[in-house]
């Protein structure tokens, strides 16, 4: 089987969005410039790409028209990073945004809610495999976090699913802006060094 045939087969086989039945809505409206900053997750359906993951965080980044991405977690007491670039779909009102943390294979994020003041967010994937809730804190009070579920609940994905994410490492939870922004700087430095 020829080298193409096989990627397009494996981009078939993990796109999320081919195969979503009935896709839960993703709210119609995000203000981008609200939206970025630091993101904690609060509790999510376990996947392999986060197996041993706790204190998992987001930080988005405008640049260019797009949302730069860095997730991390502590894996064995050790900092885990993965970056990525993401665009909204054309037509959503940036609530469906593609993400790709490496060519040529990309994923779907849906938006599927945030609070008024951008303080809380559900993230998911049209197929509901995938499932995150975030906030700008690394905890939230109870009868949040249950509203938040009876929303997750309310669009069709299986609550029973969801893991809260342990946020109480020893390491700082806290990374500062100056932080990314040098780590980014340094990337994109290299990048155009080579």
């Amino acid at each position: 089987m020829s080298i193409k045939l096989s990627l397009s087969l494996v981009v078939l086989l993990l796109s999320t969005s081919l195969f979503a039945k009935n896709p839960p809505s993703a709210v119609s409206q995000v203000n981008l410039q609200q939206y970025v900053g630091k993101w904690y997750e609060i509790a999510s359906f376990p996947n392999f790409f986060q197996r041993g993951c706790q204190c998992s965080m987001a930080y988005y980044t405008l640049l260019n028209g797009k949302v730069s991405v860095t997730n991390q977690c502590y894996k064995n007491n050790q900092r885990k990073q993965a970056k990525a670039t993401a665009w909204a779909v054309p037509g959503s009102g940036n609530s469906k945004l593609k993400v790709q943390f490496f060519w040529p294979f990309k994923d779907d994020y849906w938006i599927l809610y945030v609070s008024p003041n951008y303080q809380q967010a559900i993230v998911g994937s049209p197929n509901r495999k995938y499932l995150w809730i975030l906030a700008r804190t690394t905890q939230i009070k109870d009868s949040e976090y249950h509203k938040l579920i009876q929303v997750a609940k309310n669009k069709g994905f299986d609550i029973k699913k969801l893991a809260m994410t342990k946020q109480n490492c020893k390491k700082t939870n806290y990374i500062s802006r100056s932080f990314w922004y040098e780590r980014y700087s340094i990337s994109r430095l290299s990048k155009q060094l080579w």
